[in-house]
């Protein structure tokens, strides 16, 4: 990415991105933090009744996905293996002027910019019970079946029409099958082709409620074994 992002505000007070090279932002300019609240939390993670769940997240980004769940894990002592990838991790310039942690108490604003430098390609223990592999890699030619049996993904790609190698069915067809059977993955897009593509690879997809701004989202469910 040869230009850097742009700090915004978003409707609800936390900071997104912009892009310029793509002319698009990393979150929802209706609400950074809802949209991940609404979209990866809810419909993602509090879905998941397993007590060791294993997450991949598809763009790391400003780790607010990761840190939101973090967050949740502690509540609900939950222990946590958080594999994300990555092709272009933020500069520390960038992440430390971001808002997330403004209303959070020192040791929870520790953990985030934890989360961000701690070492890539190698699984650290940012708590005794959340687990981070960051991993800088292209997805579209990354060898996925070195993650096995991911019970949530977290599929929060730049929009398929901004970049749309990485909304094929060869995508979709690899992360089914590193999916857990009963396992779901939730994005933010709620487009048709994008739907099918979903079908396609084997999943139950449905389209649920999207967060402020935005009327639908989906989650794809592969069926529990028979």
């Amino acid at each position: 990415m040869s230009v850097k992002p742009e700090i915004e505000l978003t409707s609800d007070g936390s900071h997104t991105l912009f892009v310029p090279t793509l002319n698009e932002h990393y979150h929802s300019t209706n609400g950074a933090v809802q949209e991940s609240v609404h979209i990866f939390i809810n419909t993602g993670f509090q879905t998941c009744r397993k007590e060791d769940i294993k997450i991949l997240e598809v763009g790391f980004g400003t780790g607010l996905n990761t840190f939101l769940t973090l967050l949740e894990s502690q509540k609900e002592s939950k222990a946590i293996h958080y594999t994300g990838i990555e092709l272009y991790p933020l500069p520390f310039s960038i992440i430390s002027k971001l808002n997330y942690t403004d209303s959070q108490s020192s040791e929870n604003k520790s953990l985030f910019y934890k989360l961000h430098e701690c070492d890539w390609n190698e699984e650290i223990q940012i708590t005794p019970q959340f687990h981070l592999k960051k991993i800088q890699a292209d997805l579209t030619s990354f060898d996925l079946s070195s993650i096995e049996n991911i019970d949530i993904i977290y599929f929060d790609a730049f929009a398929p029409d901004k970049q749309p190698d990485m909304w094929t069915q060869e995508i979709f067809d690899k992360l089914y099958s590193i999916t857990t059977w009963g396992g779901i993955l939730v994005t933010y897009c709620a487009k048709g082709v994008v739907r099918r593509m979903m079908q396609q690879a084997g999943y139950e997809v449905e389209r649920l409620p999207g967060p402020p701004g935005k009327r639908e989202m989906l989650r794809a469910k592969k069926p529990e074994q028979k």
